[in-house]
C-alpha cells in the first residue's frame, strides 16, 4: 500500500498542488478543500510547524552598519550633480539583524523548498502595481505561527468536515491552524 493518496494526479501536479494548498493554508491560517488533499497537506503543514518551533529561537543579533538611500519628504532619493552626473546620495546607519544558526537556516531552506513566494497585492485600485510587496513565509512561520505552539506537542491543525460539494459530490473541509 502506498504512503500517501495519489489524488489522481502525476507527480508534479501533485507536488504543485500541494504546495500552494500548504502555502495557502500558513499565510491565510484556513482553506477550504476536499478530505483528501486536507490530511495529505495536513502532514506537510504540521511538519513545517513542528521544525519552526524547533528553531524558533536559534538565531543571534548583529549590529551591521549599512549604506541607506538620502530620501525627501516625498520618498524620492535625494541627488546631486559630481563631475556632470548625478550621483544618489547615502547615508550609514547602524541596523540591529537576526543572523540564523546554520541549522535555523537548513530549516529555512526546506520550507523555501516546499513553500510558493507570496506577493502581497494591495486591495485599492491606486498603486496596486506599485505597492505589492514579497512576504517571507519562513519568518511568518518562525515569528508569528511557532510561537503559539512552543507548548503543544503536534497537532497544529484542525479539520472540520462542512459537507459535499454540489458539483460531483466530494466531502469538503475548513482545514485551519488552531
Amino acid at each position: 500500500m502506498a504512503g500517501y493518496r495519489k489524488l489522481g494526479r502525476t507527480s508534479d501536479q501533485r507536488k504543485a498542488m500541494l504546495r500552494s494548498l500548504v502555502t495557502g493554508l500558513l499565510y491565510n491560517g484556513k482553506i477550504v478543500t476536499t478530505e483528501a488533499r486536507a490530511k495529505e497537506v495536513r502532514k506537510i503543514a504540521e511538519g513545517l510547524i513542528a521544525m519552526a518551533v524547533r528553531e524558533k529561537d536559534n538565531y543571534e543579533t548583529v549590529k551591521v552598519t549599512a549604506k541607506v538611500a538620502r530620501k525627501d519628504e516625498n520618498g524620492k532619493r535625494v541627488k546631486e550633480v559630481v563631475d556632470g552626473k548625478k550621483v544618489t546620495l547615502y547615508d550609514e546607519v547602524e541596523k540591529e539583524i537576526k543572523k540564523d544558526k546554520p541549522s535555523r537556516l537548513h530549516a529555512r531552506r526546506q520550507m523555501l523548498k516546499v513553500l510558493y513566494p507570496v506577493t502581497e497585492v494591495p486591495a485599492q485600485r491606486a498603486g496596486r502595481k506599485k505597492n505589492t510587496k514579497s512576504v517571507d513565509l519562513p519568518a511568518k512561520l518562525f515569528d508569528e505561527i511557532a510561537p503559539k505552539y512552543v507548548s503543544r506537542n503536534g497537532g497544529y491543525t484542525r479539520i472540520v468536515k462542512i459537507g459535499q460539494r454540489k458539483g460531483d459530490g466530494a466531502m469538503e473541509v475548513l482545514l485551519e491552524l488552531v
